[in-house]
């Protein structure tokens, strides 16, 4: 009797430095959560003025890649893209209904990047090629132009017949400020404005995707990278209200 009484109180007395070690392990980790909270709530200057480039990906480059992997089908034939080859090549080669290697240019406005093939002004048809192209791959790139409605009769003279442009704008962004001093950055954008934007236009067929939640908002105006995010898998979550993100594809 006396040994079994012996080896319950051992085993009380280890659950009980064990749940008290867990304890003080809860409260550091809730202290330690608590702090970075408040000390996000506090800071006046983001973590990154560089989107969180300097910290890895970051978090408006995954909706921009996801619309453009959603729609990796329109990416064949000719295809331009704005300043570099960033996506053009990457999602042409995930097009499993691609029957010929597609020709890929890049337009500049005017020519300081190395890859460009064409050099031309989204707001003067006239310096552009016309019905040129099956894909036009625009994004991020409308904010920083000021008169949009003649940015998008560029974009679409452009395009062949039937040919896509597949655009993103920033609903909810620092302002880059490289871009502000080169030539100026103008608007944010919501779902709406996107809508009545391409309206006026000559496009057949418009869809308009927003994406983001306040959880990515925050992050990305801390300047947040992808892979600092606990759960990423949040930012699958839509919330209407918090349009990070817009993704346009149009039909000419």
């Amino acid at each position: 009797m006396k040994k079994m009484y012996s080896f319950v109180k051992r085993v009380y007395h280890f659950i009980k430095r064990l749940f008290l070690r867990f304890e003080l392990a809860a409260r550091v980790l809730f202290r330690r959560r608590s702090t970075l909270t408040v000390t996000l709530l506090e800071r006046v200057a983001p973590l990154s003025r560089r989107f969180g480039f300097d910290r890895g990906k970051p978090v408006d480059r995954y909706y921009i890649e996801k619309f453009l992997h959603q729609n990796r089908q329109d990416f064949k034939g000719r295809i331009l893209e704005v300043a570099k080859d960033l996506y053009a090549t990457r999602y042409a080669r995930l097009n499993e209904t691609a029957s010929e290697v597609p020709i890929v240019e890049t337009l500049h406005y005017d020519g300081t990047e190395s890859e460009v093939t064409i050099i031309g002004d989204l707001t003067k048809p006239e310096t552009l090629p016309e019905n040129r192209y099956d894909c036009f791959v625009c994004t991020q790139t409308y904010n920083f132009i000021y008169d949009v409605p003649k940015a998008l009769e560029g974009s679409y003279h452009l395009l062949k017949k039937g040919g896509v442009l597949l655009a993103t704008v920033a609903g909810i962004s620092q302002i880059s400020r490289e871009d502000m001093n080169r030539w100026g950055e103008y608007w944010r954008f919501t779902d709406k404005s996107v809508e009545l934007l391409f309206k006026e236009t000559k496009f057949s067929h418009v869809e308009i995707v927003p994406m983001g939640n306040v959880m990515a908002a925050c992050a990305f105006l801390q300047g947040i990278a992808q892979n600092e995010l606990p759960k990423k898998e949040l930012l699958d979550m839509m919330d209407e209200d918090y349009q990070l993100i817009i993704g346009i594809r149009a039909v000419k």
